[in-house]
């Protein structure tokens, strides 16, 4: 008992010395996130900082069969696993690299270890895990941000979660939270159902090789009617050099049932390729809503791969706000497939491409039902020779008449090395549907910046204050701490800490 009480009191004073820390960095951060010492509060050094490379098992580099084999033995799964991973590995290894946007070339496979567990074990008192692990989430601020704002939290470090907890108010409502190796073991009929059907390894090459190696991620189940009041948060941090992460997220809503379900990733700058290829698979079904923001913060070495499908229902409601940066290169279209009459889903989001950086991004939404609705609001920022892509689909079907939808892109540039294309696609099948596409590329209106040198703001604020605000409504859209966060890696990006 003595050892359990000073742990807990341990910990007590590490969370009031972090609360106040972090307490009086968002203070700072609400009025001027703009200053050189809000600038201070939140460094790379914060995503940048590295642990020592140790593990207590790692797959060599390469993709074969018996790596495969190797990892579904090392996780103990059942041979029905085992045999959907074959069958991926069959597939990438007879694709090749999309024809079209970034060039791919170099993510060579066999340079990259596709699995690596952590010296940990998965834990449910931030206590049990391991100080050098732990401390890397104190520094993200995660454990505080479950005291204070989270009805649960997941924790990934390189291939496995180290970390899972949800509120026992919600486990008394039948609302499951687990990462998504106990959910094949624990719901094994319910994973078969839905586990690779709205995502398949033949969508496209990194889809197979994300199901080919897939380990960790999150599994959520919402009963019917039960309103998850307030967000999960799953993390994810990668923290192996010349390594992967293929994390897998399914959330199923039932009718009538809601949740706000937040996910964050990062990881530290090193000299060699690292790859990102999860996946997300999202069931609305019939009334429920749901709400998926990202803020994905990765190293400029990282090549994200990552592909998010949702499927809507009947009246259901899908909300996607998502936030793009560090990576060197990125290829994430969140879609939603609306397949009843009345679904909805709304897509926010903003990318910033800095030097050496290619961000191809944008969603797209399958109208499959009667009087479905969608919005696409997409925000991109390049600068230093950046390049951001927008790429986005609208597809109407023929069997959804009344329908509506509405894309606005809009583009700023901040100085003529930069690049910012706008490629939409709209395929429209019936008379029936009222659809409306603005964009909008440009450069930052030097009178305005000229204003507000005129009024005492010196020229570096003032431009940092005209993108800010251009982000706003992104900003808006998520929870207070993420956009506290977006603001300032937006500073940062202005002022080129970030490299």
């Amino acid at each position: 008992m003595r050892r359990r009480d000073e742990g807990e009191a341990r910990a007590a004073a590490r969370h009031a010395t972090r609360k106040a820390e972090r307490e009086e960095r968002l203070a700072r951060a609400r009025f001027d996130v703009g200053e050189k010492s809000d600038v201070r509060e939140l460094p790379r050094g914060v995503y940048d900082s590295k642990n020592a490379f140790t593990y207590d098992m790692k797959v060599e580099n390469g993709l074969t069969a018996e790596i495969v084999r190797e990892i579904s033995a090392e996780k103990d799964e059942p041979e029905w696993m085992l045999e959907k991973r074959l069958a991926a590995l069959e597939i990438f290894n007879a694709s090749s690299n999309p024809p079209w946007g970034p060039d791919l070339s170099a993510v060579d496979m066999n340079q990259i270890s596709t699995y690596i567990r952590p010296k940990a074990q998965r834990a449910r008192d931030w206590e049990n895990v391991p100080d050098e692990i732990r401390a890397t989430f104190e520094k993200l601020g995660i454990p505080e941000a479950e005291l204070e704002s989270l009805a649960g939290v997941g924790a990934q470090y390189d291939s496995e979660v180290v970390y899972h907890n949800m509120k026992d108010y919600l486990l008394e409502q039948g609302v499951v939270y687990t990462d998504f190796e106990s959910a094949v073991k624990q719901y094994p009929e319910i994973i078969k159902q839905y586990f690779g059907k709205l995502i398949t390894p033949r969508l496209h090459r990194y889809a197979a090789l994300h199901y080919a190696v897939w380990s960790g991620g999150s599994f959520v189940y919402v009963p019917e009617g039960v309103q998850v009041d307030i967000p999960l948060q799953s993390y994810f941090r990668l923290n192996a050099p010349g390594a992967g992460q293929f994390e897998h997220t399914l959330i199923i809503v039932e009718k009538g049932a809601s949740v706000h379900f937040i996910e964050g990733c990062s990881a530290p700058k090193y000299n060699t390729l690292n790859l990102h290829a999860g996946a997300v698979e999202l069931y609305v079904k019939e009334d429920a809503k749901l709400r998926y923001s990202t803020i994905e913060n990765w190293s400029r070495n990282m090549y994200n791969l990552n592909t998010k499908r949702a499927r809507i229902e009947k009246n259901g409601s899908m909300e996607w706000v998502s936030g793009s940066f560090g990576s060197a290169v990125s290829m994430l279209y969140p879609t939603s497939l609306l397949v009843g009459e009345g679904a909805k889903s709304d897509f926010t989001g903003i990318t910033f491409a800095g030097k050496n950086q290619y961000l191809d991004t944008g969603a797209q939404v399958m109208h499959q039902a009667p009087h479905t609705y969608s919005t696409i609001n997409s925000k991109s920022i390049s600068k230093s020779g950046g390049v951001a892509i927008y790429r986005g689909t609208v597809d109407v079907g023929p069997e959804a008449k009344g329908s509506r939808s509405s894309v606005s892109c809009e583009s700023l540039m901040l100085d003529s090395e930069s690049r910012s294309d706008t490629i939409p696609s709209i395929r429209i099948a019936t008379e029936d549907v009222d659809l409306g596409h603005e964009a909008k590329i440009g450069m930052i209106d030097e009178t305005a910046i000229f204003y507000l040198m005129s009024r005492g703001i010196p020229e570096e604020e003032a431009k940092a204050m005209i993108v800010r605000g251009f982000a706003e409504p992104i900003a808006k859209e998520l929870p207070m701490e993420y956009a506290v966060e977006m603001n300032n890696l937006i500073t940062l990006e202005l002022k080129g800490a970030i490299g």
